[in-house]
């Protein structure tokens, strides 16, 4: 992991330096004097060569020191604590819609190939897997929200039902953007299982449906699909940037948008920085997984 994330800050450094635009440009306005621009870029380190700023800005990081936001003007740290609380509430809870949806879909089709239910339901979800993520936001507003006012139109809510209620529809989005690929894989895995050798053995033993589809097929298929799970991370992440703003979600996600508007360079590497090492953390999770889902993985 170590190697991935000194890539990562080299990264995120490079990419947040070539967005067009002027820190302190932007802070002081068009019609600020070249000298009292000179003075911001000088006083917030700009005026330094790059590789100066890179080395300064990994010692910030490895010292948990993320800076000050240029446009908040407070400690980075202490802006995205309370973002980052709404956003991995939002893609935990798209992530339980995703299971909850895709796992019995992906069982139901499965046991039914090539039946009616079967053919609808993969029409259905090749429908939605097609549909923009901002598009159905929109709609879901909409219907649930303006029409029906089942749902908050914006905002994240006071108390933990609150806030479940709010991300809702948010999470909805999400899980329907990536339930298909994960219906269709968990399906496939199911298939594959349900010709092995070791489940026919299982048959002829006489053990029941349900034991053989549980124990046996089940086990073995959802180990594609966690992989696929794990790496759909980082689309959720993407998700989130696009979800929140069409919800108006305070959330990281937003705040990332807003900060590279405002040529906001803390708020920005370190919003993407965090983003970043969260998946590798869920793909290393992923990974540990494996053991207890097949004996056959070990990690020693």
């Amino acid at each position: 992991m170590i190697p991935v994330l000194i890539g990562i800050t080299l990264i995120v450094f490079t990419l947040v330096q070539i967005i067009p635009g002027d820190p302190a440009t932007t802070m002081l306005g068009v019609h600020a004097r070249p000298e009292s621009i000179e003075a911001l870029n000088r006083e917030l380190g700009l005026d330094k060569p790059l590789w100066r700023q890179y080395v300064y800005y990994v010692g910030n990081v490895a010292t948990l020191d993320l800076g000050e936001s240029l446009k908040f003007k407070v400690s980075v740290a202490s802006l995205l604590r309370k973002r980052m609380e709404v956003s991995l509430l939002l893609i935990a809870y798209a992530t339980v819609l995703i299971v909850a949806i895709s796992l019995p879909l992906g069982v139901a089709t499965a046991l039914k190939k090539d039946s009616p239910f079967d053919q609808a339901v993969r029409a259905l979800l090749m429908v939605t897997m097609v549909m923009p993520g901002f598009w159905v936001g929109i709609l879901m507003l909409i219907l649930f929200s303006i029409k029906l006012g089942l749902f908050p139109v914006s905002g994240y809510g006071e108390g933990a039902v609150a806030h479940l209620r709010h991300l809702f529809l948010p999470a909805l989005t999400i899980a329907l953007s990536l339930t298909p690929i994960q219906v269709r894989s968990l399906r496939g895995s199911i298939l594959e299982a349900m010709e092995s050798d070791y489940v026919k053995t299982a048959r002829a033993k006489g053990l029941r449906e349900r034991t053989v589809v549980l124990g046996h097929i089940l086990r073995n298929a959802l180990i594609p699909a966690v992989t696929l799970l794990g790496l759909s991370v980082g689309y959720l992440m993407g998700g989130t940037v696009i979800v929140e703003n069409v919800f108006s979600l305070p959330g990281a996600g937003k705040l990332l948008v807003e900060s590279i508007g405002a040529r906001d360079y803390p708020v920005v590497q370190s919003t993407t920085l965090i983003f970043a090492v969260l998946v590798i953390l869920v793909n290393l999770a992923t990974d540990l997984v494996y053991s207890f889902l097949d004996p056959r993985v070990r990690l020693g």
